[in-house]
């Protein structure tokens, strides 16, 4: 199965709509989901954006873990949870995003889509540049984080 990789502009058009890049369609399709799950990520001033499936996977993950009688785990997936959206592609394969969303990750008209293997991520160009790593501090980490898989 294809993985969503690169990073590609794109804009918001006056109604908060953006165009999935086409290449990303073509994954979604794939996948058979016309459904995307966006959510606010925890770390970063960006949407995530997961095929339905993928979703699923990860909130399954993610209960597994918590324990249902626990109230700081509900309050965990609560939260989680009610930063989430179902999104549905038109036939133009356009989404509509609320203003709140947009006004979080710092957006303006401009956008740029960043792949995430199994799910993809929108970012305001500027914080986009402002937290990638130069070539040899990525090449630190990754070498850092390889080290023990090997």
């Amino acid at each position: 199965m294809s993985t969503f990789i690169g990073n590609i502009e794109g804009r918001v058009d006056e109604k908060g709509r953006i165009f999935v890049p086409a290449g990303y369609r073509k994954i979604l399709a794939e996948r058979a989901s016309k459904r995307i799950v966006m959510r606010r990520d925890i770390e970063n001033e960006c949407l995530i954006f997961y095929p339905e499936s993928v979703w699923d996977e990860k909130v399954t993950t993610l209960r597994n873990a918590l324990d249902d009688w626990d109230p700081d785990d509900q309050l965990l997936l609560m939260q989680f949870m009610s930063d989430a959206e179902v999104l549905e592609t038109d036939n133009q394969g356009r989404v509509l995003l609320q203003k709140k969303n947009l006004e979080a990750i710092g957006a303006g008209q401009d956008v740029v889509f960043v792949g995430l293997f199994d799910r993809f991520a929108l970012w305001s160009p500027a914080k986009f540049e402002e937290r990638k790593m130069d070539q040899h501090e990525l090449a630190e980490r990754l070498r850092g984080k390889l080290k023990f898989r090997v």
